[in-house]
């Protein structure tokens, strides 16, 4: 944080995971914000899927049933950030309904400007190469222009080990037979998150 830091800023972690690998990086991104010593919040959008959806896949259900947070996102920890980071499993190129059902809630927030000096950031999983992962990334970040959000990306230059996780855009994981995210995604995701606390903490 800079001398003229009047206080530590604040980073939520705003996700939506239907096996535990898009929290686990979510996870790593806190723990690299928090590194940089900034306050986090790690929140899961509420689950909206049928029953019966859940109930047929084995994973699905095993990470309902064993969730470890009480806590859902809202649009006070929106308020309360300095800065956002959004992680989503890819769906055809694209964010989970779940995450996208709770951005389409900020409307308000949106009208009022309060999200306008935000500084976001996105990260994905998904079970290919070319399953989407950039594209996913792109298109939460889409939102965060309509906001009028700062975009982070995470770029390569914070790190050399970047270089070879390979995705500038955000951090991400080929989850490939479900595997869960390896060291090299785990560490792009605290780059991220420690370059997100230092990028925010500058705009306080």
């Amino acid at each position: 944080m800079t001398a003229s830091t009047t206080r530590a800023p604040r980073i939520v972690v705003v996700f939506y995971s239907a096996t535990g690998n898009v929290a686990a990086l979510a996870e790593s991104l806190a723990q690299g914000a928090r590194d940089a010593g900034a306050e986090t919040r790690v929140r899961p959008v509420a689950e909206r899927a049928p029953a019966e959806a859940i109930e047929a896949n084995r994973r699905w259900k095993a990470w309902v049933e064993d969730n470890p947070y009480d806590t859902v996102a809202s649009l006070d920890d929106l308020e309360w950030a300095d800065g956002l980071a959004m992680g989503s499993p890819t769906r055809f190129g694209n964010s989970a309904e779940q995450l996208k059902a709770f951005l389409d809630t900020t409307g308000g927030l949106w009208a009022q400007g309060k999200l306008a000096g935000l500084v976001g950031t996105s990260f994905t999983s998904a079970s290919t190469g070319h399953g989407g992962l950039e594209a996913t990334i792109l298109s939460m970040n889409n939102v965060l222009y309509h906001w009028g959000a700062l975009v982070m990306p995470l770029g390569y230059a914070a790190d050399a080990s970047l270089m070879s996780s390979g995705n500038p855009y955000g951090a991400s994981w080929v989850s490939r037979k479900s595997a869960a995210p390896d060291e090299a995604a785990l560490q792009a995701a605290r780059i991220q998150g420690t370059r997100l606390a230092e990028v925010a903490a500058k705009l306080l």
